[in-house]
């Protein structure tokens, strides 16, 4: 829930800002910072929550740790090449790769009732998908309309 309040907020604030002072509401660069600010901020939780994240993995997944780390690093690099015209098309598709890539984990982690913010069991179990997986395809579909421009 908190990653999509970051994300209509930081669009619905630079969409403001962008009218307001510039004359036009710019609303692709607006899309892209937000989900630039979204996944800064969701990557804070690979750092704060490292051992909950990883318990989030199926079990055929390998390196576990690293990974963590490692996507905790690419979605704000990710995120930062979005606000480049250049870099956004290219981007963007790496991003739907690593959201399609991440949705095991949380389908994981509800049938396993994970709580990745305290790495425990007593998480909100298969009820979570109710909101994760329209999550995951609202953040497919916006990266579709924003960077790649489907």
């Amino acid at each position: 829930m908190k990653v999509l309040i970051v994300l209509l907020s930081a669009f619905t604030l630079s969409a403001l800002v962008s009218h307001f002072f510039v004359g036009d509401w710019n609303l692709i660069f607006s899309g892209n910072l937000a989900m630039m600010l979204m996944l800064c901020f969701s990557a804070l939780g690979h750092f704060m929550y490292t051992d909950g994240m990883v318990m989030m993995m199926p079990a055929f997944v390998p390196f576990k740790k690293p990974l963590v780390y490692v996507t905790g690093i690419l979605e704000p690099a990710l995120g930062i090449a979005l606000l480049f015209s250049q870099t956004r098309h290219v981007t963007g598709i790496a991003l739907l790769v690593m959201f399609v890539l991440m949705l095991p984990a949380n389908i994981n982690a509800a049938v396993k009732n994970i709580n990745f913010e305290k790495a425990t069991y007593d998480g909100s179990g298969p009820g979570y998908l109710w909101f994760r997986v329209p999550l995951q395809l609202l953040f497919i579909g916006w990266v579709l309309y924003f960077s790649v421009g489907v």
